[in-house]
């Protein structure tokens, strides 16, 4: 995106030109991804020319000028439709748009269409049974991981530079590793949220999912910041990514984990953890063990709060339109039923003492923590659908081990291509930082992939 940014703003292509192709790209691959739900060829060209226009003229409309990009369907435009990825909202045209889509107006992006989803982004698998299946452009049989399923496989195809997902439990880095894209999830209040279909109020995260770390950098640039619209918003300053990436990572502390997010990770999955944390060591980082204590309880208490949460926002559709969800999503919206209102209760009360517990004991020994994205190797649709009965169940668990504790804690957390397993889909490593460190994780990210080349890989022609 770097490359394609500097040379729209040289003048030595057009973002028409670069539209197009985009454009081109989506809907040749559509028939065998599904990774949009509509491509909208005018809006996109118009926005396109404006762009060239606006450039002919001198003006540099910001740091994504002309640049094309697509977003998972559950970012609001005023009067267009988002229909979330559901039946039930189909035809819903909101009042408002969200503030991360004015910000990218306002840098310059152009947007191509809107991307397939999970329905009500509740699920991590990508499936759909509204839409049709999203699938992963390494071996379609698979999933794209969810629920920004139409985000990691469109940025893997090489379709668009970037995507904005979300991430509630796993659903930026999850479909950024299984797609091998590199995703963040930043700091819980870090990007606002205002105009973004909502899910969990205590853990939902916009975050994008883009080619690169240095991407994902100028992505984060555009988008992070308080917002008056989300009074939740965080008001603390964001630094310039960009600038920070060149910084030195030696003598940086990369943490393992002696518990939890290594237990029964498949061998090939650890092997290629373990070759990246032998290529950071070499940047002159030094790796260091430590313990993360409550690991799964506080995967348990995500579940509480996501569930809980879900089933109240949901509450009037599940009265009044049942019939419209999938029968998967219609049991996952109710689930919160189940939850008594104590544990959902005790899971808000111990989130910062949690929080606090975990960067002393974990940061206290190390800077970045370094876990697998997914510790299983990526499944297939057919084991992870409701064709599949009881059996699926356990792989959706672990498809969320290493990712949803941070969710719950509110910590940023990154995942970046690492390697490819025995099938040839993608393995993702995830980093793993303090409150506000995002600068931090994007920086050993970036170091990681100027000595790799996962990052450069595509699962089809370019």
């Amino acid at each position: 995106m770097l490359d394609a940014a500097r040379e729209l703003a040289a003048g030595s292509v057009s973002s028409v030109e670069l539209t197009r192709a985009a454009l081109d790209r989506a809907h040749a691959l559509q028939p065998d991804l599904n990774c949009f739900i509509s491509i909208d060829d005018t809006a996109a060209l118009d926005q396109a020319a404006a762009a060239d226009a606006a450039r002919a003229a001198g003006k540099l409309l910001g740091p994504l000028h002309g640049v094309p990009l697509a977003h998972k369907d559950m970012y609001y435009r005023a009067g267009e439709i988002s229909s979330c990825g559901s039946n039930v909202r189909r035809e819903f045209k909101p009042n408002i748009t969200a503030t991360v889509l004015e910000r990218f107006r306002a840098a310059g992006a152009v947007t191509i269409g809107r991307l397939n989803m999970t329905e009500f982004a509740l699920g991590p698998t990508g499936h759909n049974a509204i839409w049709g299946d999203c699938r992963n452009p390494w071996n379609t049989a698979h999933v794209p991981c969810g629920s920004s399923s139409g985000s990691g496989a469109a940025v893997a195809a090489r379709i668009v530079y970037a995507s904005l997902g979300s991430d509630t439990g796993g659903s930026t880095r999850l479909p950024a590793s299984a797609s091998g894209g590199t995703g963040i999830k930043p700091t819980h209040s870090r990007v606002s949220r205002h105009g973004v279909m909502g899910l969990s109020f205590s853990v939902d995260t916009p975050g994008p999912i883009a080619r690169s770390a240095a991407d994902l950098a100028r992505v984060l640039r555009v988008i992070a910041g308080h917002d008056p619209l989300d009074p939740t918003s965080s008001r603390l300053p964001v630094p310039d990514y960009e600038g920070g990436l060149t910084r030195s990572i030696a003598g940086l502390r990369i943490g393992v984990p002696r518990n939890y997010f290594f237990a029964d990770v498949d061998p090939v999955i650890g092997a290629s953890i373990e070759a990246a944390l032998g290529i950071l060591e070499s940047l002159g980082a030094k790796r260091v063990a430590v313990s993360v204590s409550l690991a799964e309880r506080m995967s348990e208490l995500s579940r509480a709060l996501v569930y809980s949460e879900a089933t109240a926002l949901h509450g009037h559709y599940l009265r009044t339109q049942a019939q419209d969800y999938s029968p998967q999503v219609r049991v996952r919206a109710s689930t919160g039923l189940a939850i008594p209102a104590s544990t959902y209760v005790e899971a808000l009360q111990l989130r910062s003492v949690m929080l606090r517990r975990f960067v002393g004991e974990v940061f206290g020994e190390c800077d970045v923590l370094a876990t697998p994205t997914l510790a299983i190797p990526v499944p297939t649709l057919a084991e992870t659908g409701v064709g599949a009965g009881e059996s699926m169940w356990p792989i959706i668990a672990r498809l969320v081990q290493c990712t949803a504790p941070f969710n719950y804690l509110g910590v940023p957390a990154l995942s970046m291509p690492v390697g490819f397993d025995a099938r040839g889909l993608p393995i993702g490593m995830q980093l793993v930082g303090r409150p506000f460190a995002e600068g931090r994780l994007l920086r050993v990210a970036a170091h990681y992939q100027t000595a790799s080349d996962w990052h450069l890989r595509s699962p089809v022609a370019r």
